[in-house]
């Protein structure tokens, strides 16, 4: 390739982009002219949007471009002149240029010149005062004989190369507020988040050695305390001069090693915060370039219900909120098709003709609207219209005619229970197969496609008054918030999407069914499965009284699956398997944990296929009862002292619940006192307490003979590194900042001290 041909193909590309962001301002300022022809910002702002593709055009030799985009200019020009008033006829034209000129800068989909030569004929009789103006109902998009695409505006900041370009490049334009945007590809930023991921995990992973360490310290100075000690008995003994010289070395030794250690403990503890704090920061920032605002898959969806609505002889609006709502782009990308179907939804069945609102006391304009939000973590999408609503007794009729229930039952149906018939597989309240309807393809696919992203939708609507739909996505793909159990002696994550709930379950709470393992959850017996079967891992060999349980759902499926333990919950940052793997059963993906061990994600949909397979072939294992002649073992005891009654009880709960057992003290002095009189697994204190401090509590311990081997970890709101490190260098084992009171942060780090609460 030349390089005067490489200057045209990034030229042509330039004006590709130039012609995305220029036809989108059209639409969405044509639209709002169709509602008042005298908003005269939009006016100007549509004006200079033709204007500028025509001036584009123009450089980059596409004649095409040119002509359309400088008739629909003396359009706008005679309306802002006040020579013209925009009729509904004028904005459909408008609306088809607009389209053609999106097609024009489209690599191979350029119009033929009959296509432009139409189109100039036809808005040079729309300027013509003397020719009749075309009614708004007849179909312009006929006489050109043009297909009006769909056009998806990627955000340049993660939109993938275009496949027509010569090689890979780069384009940078700057954004209305002064910002540069790079071009990029999505598998770049796809690796950059898997790397920043794989990073933020890598820092943690220092948090045991930085325990170890202290640890090490503590056992340097109890070692220079014993040999001081032992100095002290020697002191009246004769020794050889040999002998008193080797215990000078070894205790100066001993101190030098233990000031040595303490530096470099200091020094990496400091590296380990900077390096997280940075990790996380990177990481942030790597999702960051993903997000893409929800606005980004609304591009045509207007326009969409607009010329539904046209179609069917209705008069519909659109009203988005939450536009600039930031979702990962390939959520934004599976969302696009479900959103469609649901707008296409509303407009046939929900809004009705303008003459029957009339005669219902409605404005014959019908109301769609569409907000976005965030929501715990989570993407929040509320659609609703105020149409007539779902006719229940049609449903009603349809679910008997269909032989999905008997009459009698289905009389007996709650308006809960008629809408979720809506979501079935080919259930349609449609008698004949039009363009939009009645083709069986419904509701079903919708919420199919919304669980395919982890996802949940819901129908509620009020007869006469319209329907609503609540559909809650996560943010991102790239992320997956999961309970992460134990299996087998090894970790897996089961979606929190996809859990009903955990339960620890009795032996008595199981009971046979038809020769089947069942226990009782919310009003029904659910079939209960052992996870080591499905997954194919060694059985249990716990003894323990009860059973850990994680019920999951899938529409109408729900089972049981019995695990060894609850880690607790995780937010996982998702690895793609190799491809080379294929599909590995049961399992979507796989993750890293804080301290770098993997855990595989499960595919929650497969997993119940799976169960349904072993049902059928009568091959599912029973899961052994457990005896009830355990012996129990001692549970470790751990003193928490802190001032805050809130704080002590929360540390309680959260430490009884996990089968510990726990003393409470109200300050240091009263922690000191219960120290001395009882034996304590761990101590968790405060910093700043009346009468004595977390950090005089701690020394008073480390000299303590009987003390001074005790675990600690010190837990206060206080989280500058200056803090950590005086909590760790007055003989802490742990350091923890009150403000990480979230997931099992704190039950963590007291496994990672002492284990679990049995001895």
């Amino acid at each position: 390739m030349t390089p005067e041909q490489m200057r045209d193909a990034s030229l042509l590309e330039l004006f590709s982009l130039e012609a995305e962001a220029q036809t989108l301002v059209l639409s969405v300022g044509l639209l709002a002219l169709e509602r008042d022809p005298t908003l005269a910002d939009q006016l100007e702002s549509c004006m200079r949007a033709a204007h500028s593709l025509k001036g584009a055009a123009r450089i980059v030799g596409v004649d095409a471009g040119v002509s359309v985009a400088h008739v629909m200019e003396d359009c706008l020009v005679s309306a802002q002149e006040g020579r013209l008033v925009l009729r509904p006829g004028h904005i459909d034209a408008l609306l088809q240029g607009t389209d053609l000129l999106m097609r024009i800068a489209t690599p191979g989909s350029t119009p033929g010149d009959a296509d432009i030569d139409a189109y100039v004929a036809l808005m040079a009789r729309l300027l013509d005062p003397t020719a009749p103006l075309i009614a708004p109902a007849e179909p312009l998009m006929a006489e050109l004989q043009l297909e009006a695409p769909a056009p998806k505006v990627e955000s340049p900041a993660s939109a993938d190369e275009p496949p027509s370009a010569p090689a890979p490049r780069k384009t940078t334009r700057t954004t209305e507020n002064g910002e540069r945007v790079l071009r990029v590809t999505a598998e770049r930023l796809n690796s950059l988040l898997d790397l920043s991921s794989k990073s933020l995990v890598e820092t943690l992973r220092l948090k045991p050695h930085l325990a170890t360490m202290q640890r090490l310290k503590r056992m340097q100075s109890n070692s220079l305390r014993a040999l001081e000690s032992l100095n002290v008995h020697l002191k009246d003994h004769a020794l050889s001069l040999e002998a008193r010289e080797a215990l000078e070395d070894a205790r100066r030794l001993l101190a030098q090693s233990q000031q040595l250690l303490m530096e470099k403990n200091t020094e990496l503890d400091e590296f380990a915060w900077h390096a997280s704090q940075r990790a996380q920061v990177l990481y942030d920032t790597a999702l960051a370039c993903r997000m893409r605002p929800f606005a980004d898959v609304l591009t045509g969806q207007v326009r969409m219900v607009r010329d539904l609505g046209r179609d069917l002889g209705k008069q519909v609006r659109l009203e988005i909120e939450g536009e600039k709502t930031q979702v990962d782009r390939d959520v934004l990308e599976k969302l696009e098709a479900p959103l469609t179907h649901l707008l296409r939804n509303a407009v046939d069945h929900g809004i009705e003709t303008p003459e029957q609102r009339l005669l219902a006391g409605k404005p014959a304009e019908g109301l769609i609207r569409l907000r976005a939000s965030h929501q715990a973590g989570l993407l929040v999408l509320e659609l609703s219209d105020d149409g007539n609503g779902v006719d229940l007794e049609k449903v009603r009729r349809s679910i008997v005619e269909r032989s999905l229930s008997p009459a009698q039952t289905a009389a007996q149906l709650s308006e809960e229970e008629l809408l979720t018939f809506l979501f079935l597989p080919g259930f349609s309240l449609r008698d004949t197969v039009t363009e939009v309807s009645g083709r069986g393809v419904g509701l079903d696919a919708v919420q199919h496609m919304v669980r395919q992203l982890r996802g949940a939708v819901v129908l509620e609507q009020t007869a006469g008054e319209g329907s609503r739909f609540h559909l809650e996505v996560p943010l991102t793909l790239s992320v997956v918030r999961s309970l992460v159990v134990e299996v087998g002696d090894e970790a897996y994550a089961f979606p929190l999407a996809h859990i009903e709930r955990m339960c620890d379950l009795e032996p008595a709470d199981i009971v046979q069914v038809e020769g089947r393992q069942h226990f009782w959850h919310e009003g029904r017996h659910v079939g209960l499965v052992a996870a080591s079967q499905l997954l194919q891992r060694p059985a249990s060999q716990n003894n323990g009284q009860t059973l850990s349980v994680v019920v999951i759902r899938e529409r109408d499926a729900i089972y049981g699956v019995a695990v060894e333990r609850f880690i607790g919950e995780r937010t996982l940052v998702v690895l793609p398997l190799d491809e080379r793997l294929g599909k590995v059963q049961d399992i979507s993906a796989g993750a890293l944990l804080d301290d770098g061990s993997v855990v595989l994600i499960i595919d929650v949909e497969d997993m119940l296929r799976s169960v349904d397979k072993l049902l059928n072939t009568g091959r599912l294992e029973r899961i052994a009862r457990r005896s009830d002649q355990v012996v129990e073992a001692a549970r470790k005891r751990i003193l928490v002292v802190d001032d805050s009654l809130t704080v002590r009880e929360l540390q309680r709960k959260l430490l009884l619940n996990r089968g510990y057992d726990v003393t409470v003290a109200v300050d240091g002095m009263d922690g000191w006192n219960a120290l001395r009189s009882e034996d304590f697994d761990l101590l968790i204190t405060d910093i700043d307490m009346p009468r004595m401090d977390g950090i005089e509590l701690v020394t008073l311990l480390r000299r303590d003979n009987r003390l001074q081997s005790l675990p600690v970890m010190v837990v206060s709101y206080k989280d500058r590194e200056e803090d950590r490190r005086r909590g760790l260098d007055a003989g802490a084992d742990y350091y923890l900042a009150k403000a990480s009171f979230h997931d099992d942060a704190l039950l963590d780090a007291v496994v990672e001290l002492i284990g679990g609460a049995r001895a």
